[in-house]
């Protein structure tokens, strides 16, 4: 799991990175609550889809699922972070999860809208709704025709979306921004970085947002500190 937090200190505003993969579940708590943040925090908040798989790999980090004690605690540990954070996370049976065709369908979104987050935002909530609430697939490509179109993209732009998906330069761009979270010592993901004064401070995981706040310069006010509902 990995979140970037960057300071810049040219400017008042701090920038805000989020790596993420929507197979994994830290990473729709650590975007849902950065997103109820981004009002809140004086954050630009930038996405980053990344691909977990590649992330494990060039890290040589295992899958959690391939350790009996480590899949046991984390459903556990979901079912409690679901309930703390307000998100609906409701873990299927363990299963392995061929993400890498939904991200580069998610960085095609993002590349296609560079200045603009809003429907990124849904598209990346919609697949993880598919996941990790309703145990639907995310793999095929109806089914990521069916997260674009409920998150108010038309049949035509998911088409052109997915078409480019499976081009080289999208291609490209997801093994980089996976690539640029490996540099910054990524293991998985979300993982957060922040820069304050020339000082990196790396934090991993979903539950790490107080410490965040401290470094950044804002104040933590829980998980919800405006009320949501999901």
């Amino acid at each position: 799991m990995f979140i970037v937090v960057i300071l810049q200190m040219s400017s008042s505003r701090k920038v805000v990175e989020l790596f993420y993969d929507v197979v994994s579940p830290y990473s729709w708590l650590a975007f849902e609550v950065l997103c109820r943040y981004k009002n809140v925090w004086n954050i630009d908040l930038k996405f980053k889809p990344s691909f977990l798989g590649g992330v494990f790999h060039g890290s040589g980090n295992t899958e959690p699922g391939m350790v009996d004690n480590k899949l046991h605690y984390m459903i556990t540990d979901l079912k409690l972070m679901s309930e703390y954070y307000g998100v609906p996370v409701n873990p299927p049976s363990p299963c392995k999860k061929d993400t890498l065709p939904a991200m580069r369908f998610v960085t095609a979104i993002a590349e296609k809208n560079q200045e603009e987050n809003v429907l990124l935002e849904k598209v990346s909530r919609e697949l993880w709704k598919r996941m990790w609430q309703k145990h639907q697939d995310i793999t095929q490509p109806f089914s990521l025709t069916e997260a674009g179109l409920q998150a108010g993209l038309s049949a035509n732009e998911v088409e052109k979306l997915l078409t480019n998906a499976k081009s080289q330069p999208i291609k490209d761009k997801l093994k980089s921004v996976t690539q640029e979270a490996l540099e910054k010592n990524a293991f998985g993901l979300p993982f957060i970085v922040c820069h304050v004064n020339s000082k990196v401070e790396v934090f991993f995981g979903c539950d790490r947002f107080e410490l965040i706040a401290h470094c950044i310069g804002e104040k933590w006010a829980g998980p919800c500190p405006i009320k949501t509902t999901m």
